[in-house]
Order: C-alpha cells, then sequence, then structure tokens
C-alpha cells in the first residue's frame, strides 16, 4: 500500500509519483485526501512533462497548465481521481479480492484503516497495469510490485492454482493464502468475473478469464467465439483463444495495449474520452462527436465503430457500456480505437444495447435504427446496407465456429446461445 503522512483525526492524505511507459517519464504528483466521508484528489504535472516535445493529454479532463487541479466525484459512484488513472484501477473482481483480503487482515489486526481508493488503484501489479500510466511511491517503489527474483504476474502453467482461489472467492470459503496468491493479479478491463492477467506461453501479457460457479453455459467459450466471429466480419479485435484448465475452459485474451516488444501503449476507456458519470445515460453519437476533434483518422474509427454495433446488435452483445470501448494512443496528442474486446452473445437477454445510439432514439433495438444513423458514423446508405450485409453473413457462421477446435462448443450447448443468433441468418437472408 502506498505510503500516507502523519494521521490526523478523521483525515488521510497520500502522496505518489505518476510516470509514463517503460522509461517512466515524470508526468507529475498526485495527491489524495479522504476527510471523514469526503474523497477527492489532485494533480499537478512536473515541468519536464508540459515543456518535453512528447506532451500529450494524459487524461481529457487534465489541462496543460502548471499547478495542482482538483477532482472531486461528482456522485459517490464517480471515481475520486481523472479519469484515465481510475481506467487503471481494479475492475469489481480485483475490488472484491482486494477487499477481502483486507476484511480478513482486520480480522486479526484491529488497527489496520479502511481501504480507501489510493488503496485499490495501487493494488494492481505494475506489470500489468492497463495503459501506460505508472505509480511510484516516495521511495521510488512502483505500485504494486514484488521482491526482486519473485513474479505477481502468472504464467499460464499457474492458471491452475488461479483457478482454484477463484473459486474459493466465489463459494466465500477462500484462505488467506488463497487471498494473497490472487492479490495484485487483477485486471482494469472486466466486470465482476473471476479473471486474472497473466504471460502467456509467447511472453506475451493476456488475461486469462475463468467459468464462475453460478455459469448456466459456457461463458468463456462464448467470448472467444464472439471475438473470432468479429474478425470474421471484418472488426479489429483482441485475440482469443480457449485452453482447458483443470477441465474446464479457459479463455485467453490477448492485451492490446502492448507492443510486441512488450511497451506500454496509452489507454482511454470510452468513459473516460466522453467524460461520461458512471449513472447517466450516454450514447454512441455523443462519442462520435468527441471522436471527431480527439482521433487521428476520424473516418476510418467512425466507420469501424458502426460496424461494431451492427455486430453487437446481430449477436446480442447488450453489454456495451463505455468501459467495454477503448482508445489507445496514437500520436501528435491523438487517439484511435482500440481493438474490441469484452464481446459476448446474451441468449437470456432483450436484445437491446445499453448504451443509447443517439440521444434521440435511444437504445439499439432494430436494424432500422442502426441504418437511419449510419451517416453520422461517416457512411452513406450503400455503403452502410454493404457493411450490414458483411457482418450478417460472418456471424450467419456462428455454429460451424463454435464448433471449431478453436472454440470447441459442443453440439449440445449451442442450443444455449441459440437464441442469440436467431438474427443474422434471416438478415444475411434479406440482405
Amino acid at each position: 500500500m502506498p505510503s500516507r503522512s502523519p494521521p490526523q483525526a478523521g483525515l488521510t492524505r497520500v502522496e505518489v509519483s505518476v510516470c509514463l511507459g517503460r522509461a517512466a517519464a515524470p508526468l507529475g504528483q498526485l495527491v489524495f485526501v479522504k476527510d471523514g466521508q469526503r474523497e477527492f484528489s489532485q494533480f499537478a504535472y512536473s515541468s519536464e512533462w508540459l515543456s518535453d516535445a512528447r506532451y500529450f493529454d494524459i487524461s481529457p479532463d487534465l489541462s496543460r497548465h502548471p499547478g495542482y487541479q482538483l477532482r472531486k466525484p461528482p456522485t459517490r459512484n464517480d471515481a475520486s481521481f481523472f479519469l484515465a488513472l481510475a481506467d487503471t484501477a481494479p475492475d469489481a473482481w480485483g475490488r472484491r479480492v482486494v477487499a477481502r483480503a483486507h476484511a480478513k487482515a482486520r480480522a486479526t489486526n484491529a488497527t489496520l484503516s479502511p481501504l480507501t481508493e489510493i488503496d485499490y488503484l495501487a493494488a494492481v501489479d505494475d506489470l500489468s497495469r492497463v495503459g501506460a500510466l505508472r505509480i511510484r511511491d516516495a521511495q521510488g517503489r512502483y505500485l504494486r510490485t514484488v521482491a526482486a527474483g519473485e513474479r505477481s504476474t502468472p504464467t499460464l502453467l499457474e492458471l491452475e492454482d488461479i483457478l482454484l482461489a477463484s473459486h474459493a472467492v466465489e463459494m466465500s470459503q477462500e484462505t488467506a493464502e488463497d487471498l494473497a496468491y490472487l492479490q495484485g493479479k487483477a485486471t482494469s478491463l472486466g466486470g465482476m468475473r473471476p479473471k486474472c492477467s497473466m504471460i502467456d506461453l509467447d511472453s506475451a501479457l493476456s488475461i486469462g478469464k475463468f467459468p464462475s460457479m453460478t455459469d448456466e453455459r459456457s461463458v468463456t467459450r462464448g467470448e472467444v467465439l464472439a471475438l473470432r466471429l468479429a474478425k470474421l466480419a471484418g472488426i479489429n479485435s483482441a485475440e482469443a483463444r480457449v485452453t482447458m484448465v483443470q477441465g474446464q475452459p479457459v479463455s485467453i485474451i490477448r492485451r492490446f495495449d502492448r507492443t510486441p516488444g512488450q511497451n506500454r501503449i496509452p489507454y482511454l476507456s470510452g468513459a473516460t474520452l466522453l467524460q461520461a458519470r458512471r449513472d447517466d445515460e450516454h450514447s454512441y453519437t455523443e462519442i462520435i462527436d468527441v471522436m471527431r476533434s480527439m482521433c487521428a483518422d476520424f473516418v476510418t474509427d467512425a466507420r469501424q465503430l458502426w460496424r461494431r454495433l451492427v455486430f453487437n446488435h446481430l449477436i446480442n452483445n447488450v453489454d456495451d457500456h463505455l468501459q467495454n470501448l477503448g482508445f489507445l494512443y496514437s500520436a501528435r496528442n491523438r487517439w484511435q480505437l482500440s481493438p474490441a474486446f469484452d464481446l459476448n452473445p446474451f441468449p437470456d437477454k432483450t436484445r437491446e444495447s445499453k448504451t443509447w445510439l443517439s440521444e434521440d432514439t435511444g437504445p439499439i433495438t432494430s436494424t432500422r435504427q442502426l441504418l437511419d444513423q449510419a451517416i453520422r458514423f461517416e457512411l452513406n446508405s450503400d455503403q452502410a446496407k454493404s457493411v450490414f450485409a458483411e457482418v450478417a453473413t460472418a456471424v450467419s457462421k456462428w455454429e460451424e465456429v463454435a464448433t471449431s477446435p478453436e472454440v470447441g462448443l459442443s453440439s449440445r450447448e449451442l442450443d444455449d446461445f441459440r437464441p442469440a443468433f436467431q438474427l443474422p441468418r434471416r438478415e444475411a437472408a434479406r440482405s
């Protein structure tokens, strides 16, 4: 955990350094304050970064000027940190592991303080923290790191231990050793499902996603199916495959915020790009309006985004919240749409998107809505119909892809997913 200033009654103040990438270019100082129920943070760019020829806005809500800038969460559900930093914090599963470990520790040591948001931010392993932002404490130690010669991010061979420990947490039967093993292995890209950061066989940083004890279908195979179908549909998507661990299918998703040489690429979520509040309704056309000024190749990214919306609609991926949309830094203070990730067919849910298409039309519920709004995504009518036909034709091959060795769904398991794919074959024929 990061070091704290000498305690005062009801007051916590923590200061850390923020730096960038493998070279650890100094970006500035982050101060976190908790005063009773109030939490907020301040950030000040370093003079070195402000004068650096490589300067870019590390977060849309941070202005380019010296001196501390204040971030107060607008609601209790919003982040206490400037949003690009908040993107690097643990997801819901990671927070659950951190909170359970801390609760066990407090049961034997009542002097431990309750967790704060800076504790969660510092709990992610530095090696696998999403994007290129890195955090150091006053002693210059990256948060979170382990002792020299040790490793926190597991390899493929260690997934069996992670799977068993994750299942123990789901059943509330975890030991202190289980929690210690899971600490630091959380990810920022995801939700409540058990997962971990990992090093794949080719030394590439990846995410391992495990079956949940409550699953009623093979969710892990379903995600790999969706990501492979997305590639067939002309969508730039994360590399994915299934591997078996203790007879259970685990999906391995390649991280796209690292280069082949494992250099770090700055990352923003769609929510951060839009500076969205957590509880507000937002639309894709709002995102398009911001992308117009922030993307290096706006037309290409806008068309790619519309293709993804068509794909999501046809596979009934309705978990399309703004944290499941990402952007990677390009150059010259410009960004580009990241590969698609967290694509899942939901056969048991109504075909209605979580994020609205536009403020006028509301959620995506029909093909007609998408075609009517295509012009906002830089596509004329003929181009939109052509893209739609390509995506529908690709998705109509879902059974063939699902039963391939790379995905491995059985004939019986196909029925679990069939309701999500009832639309594309009909749409492909119509196109």
